[in-house]
């Protein structure tokens, strides 16, 4: 089995979103968006605190209006991870939120107007080292392209992306990050093939408005996957219909589940049949929920048989074999002479998996201090 991901990423320049590097040989930061009003400065606060409770690297607020910006002022105050403003059309915006700390502002240059506004903004993005984020969007195509391609093709995102670069180039920008973002899967897909095969600044992935929660984690694990299996990608959000923080287990989930980033426990399964000798399902679905805390990653297999139990289990961090009344035990890859009371399944692989994260963190710090 595969320890490391053999995925070859595509070389990109690195950008700063507050402490986060985005680019280069930076890990893939997973960010999500708030649905609170902005306005609604209590609210909006919580929010961005559940998701930075689960991981989020990054997080993204929208600002539109000047009453938005100034309770973002204060939102900024009392949170520590990066806050993106979404600003579209009004540069003052733009300016005010740079002015409060906004840590990358994503707008995009061609629609704010003549270009002494868009000057100003990159004027006060390059005096406060903030980069910017350009968004493409299928559905909010400019209209002489929708009437030049009949519809959103791969192209057509292409080319609007590339008059939002054509202006940060001309004004000699070059922090910016670039999504070209669809709802359908292959039009996403062939739209960021052709960006990265034209510039080198970060990419931001999304499939947008990928649909609820089951199915937009299925489209977004498709289309992400697809693309980041290829080495493209340097930040990405998963859009669901659904709370933001699952936003962000999704997105670490496809990460993780393409060796490219690690936290938290990585989950080994099976669907269960007539040969388990527990309730395999139950006992995964309650393991997850008590073990959401747990950022040490870590791989913990939970066979319900002995036919594919052991060979899972010699591979993972922590491992269970189901067998009749009580279950073998794995740590490490090696059998223990331990057993696990199958009536009280639950209880007693949290407090092994606890004590096996406690373990992992405490070698990684001896390490490091080492080093």
């Amino acid at each position: 089995m595969f320890k490391e991901s053999p995925i070859i990423r595509r070389k990109s320049r690195q950008i700063m979103v507050g402490n986060v590097p985005v680019g280069g040989d930076a890990p893939i930061s997973v960010q999500s968006m708030t649905n609170t009003l902005t306005t609604d400065v209590a609210a909006t606060v919580a929010q961005i605190k559940a998701l930075e409770n689960v991981g989020a690297d990054i997080v993204r607020v929208s600002v539109p209006t000047m009453d938005a910006a100034e309770a973002f002022k204060e939102i900024k105050k009392q949170v520590d991870v990066p806050l993106v403003t979404d600003i579209h059309f009004d540069y003052r915006i733009a300016l005010k939120v740079a002015e409060y700390g906004a840590d990358c502002l994503r707008i995009n240059p061609g629609n704010i107007g003549k270009e002494e506004r868009v000057r100003a903004v990159v004027e006060s993005a390059r005096d406060k080292n903030i980069p910017i984020r350009i968004g493409v969007n299928g559905g909010s195509l400019e209209r002489d392209l929708q009437e030049k391609y009949g519809e959103p093709t791969p192209e057509a995102l292409l080319e609007s992306a590339m008059r939002h670069v054509d202006i940060l180039d001309r004004l000699n920008f070059h922090d910016f990050k670039v999504s070209v973002k669809a709802s359908d899967v292959f039009l996403a897909v062939g739209a960021y093939r052709l960006l990265a095969k034209q510039i080198d600044n970060p990419l931001h992935l999304g499939i947008t408005e990928a649909g609820g929660f089951r199915s937009g984690s299925v489209k977004s694990a498709v289309g992400l996957g697809m693309l980041l299996a290829e080495g493209i990608g340097d930040t990405l959000r998963v859009s669901l219909a659904a709370d933001p923080v699952e936003e962000i287990k999704v997105g670490f989930d496809i990460l993780k589940s393409l060796k490219l980033r690690s936290r938290g426990i990585n989950f080994i399964a099976c669907p269960s049949c007539s040969r388990q000798e527990f309730d395999v399902i139950n006992t995964v679905n309650a393991l997850e929920e008590r073990l959401e805390d747990i950022i040490t990653p870590m791989d913990v297999s939970i066979i319900g048989c002995i036919v594919n139990g052991p060979g899972e289990a010699t591979v993972s961090d922590l491992g269970l074999t189901g067998s009749s009344k009580k279950s073998g035990f794995y740590l490490d890859g090696e059998r223990q002479k331990e057993r696990i009371d199958n009536g009280d399944i639950v209880d007693q692989l949290e407090a092994k998996i606890r004590a096996k994260a406690s373990k992992m963190d405490q070698e990684r710090i001896d390490i490091e201090e080492v080093e």
